[in-house]
């Protein structure tokens, strides 16, 4: 059984950094496509980043430069490196998962596994 937990989410100022884990198990770690999501309140989920199984990764815009998706293949364990945090970049952020290359399209009806997610907030 697939299952995806995640830590790291806090509240932290303008500017800030933060660090998301995202702990998986229950599968071939190394063989999957791996992705961040985050939804704010009254908005729809968007893709943030993802890593796939290669090592390639795809960002969304909003966080080019300010974010970096990694992974520990030997600690099944997704990370997200969040710097440079503005207001806008709060929300539920949610590790994703799923066997295969599709995921680098941040699109999230191409990962079935989902953890629970852990919370961002940016104070101005």
């Amino acid at each position: 059984q697939v299952q995806l937990v995640e830590s790291g989410g806090g509240s932290v100022q303008a500017g800030g950094s933060l660090r998301l884990s995202c702990a998986a198990s229950g599968y071939t770690y190394s063989s999957y496509c791996m992705g961040w999501f985050r939804q704010a309140p009254g908005k729809e989920r968007e893709g943030v980043a993802a890593i796939g199984s290669d090592g390639s990764t795809s960002y969304a815009e909003f966080v080019k430069g300010r974010f970096t998706i990694s992974k520990d293949n030997a600690k099944n364990t997704l990370y997200l490196e969040m710097n440079s945090l503005k207001p806008e970049d709060t929300g539920m952020y949610d590790c994703a998962a799923e066997e295969g290359p599709y995921g680098l399209g941040l699109s999230a009806g191409d990962f079935g596994y989902w953890g629970q997610g852990t919370q961002v907030t940016v104070s101005s």
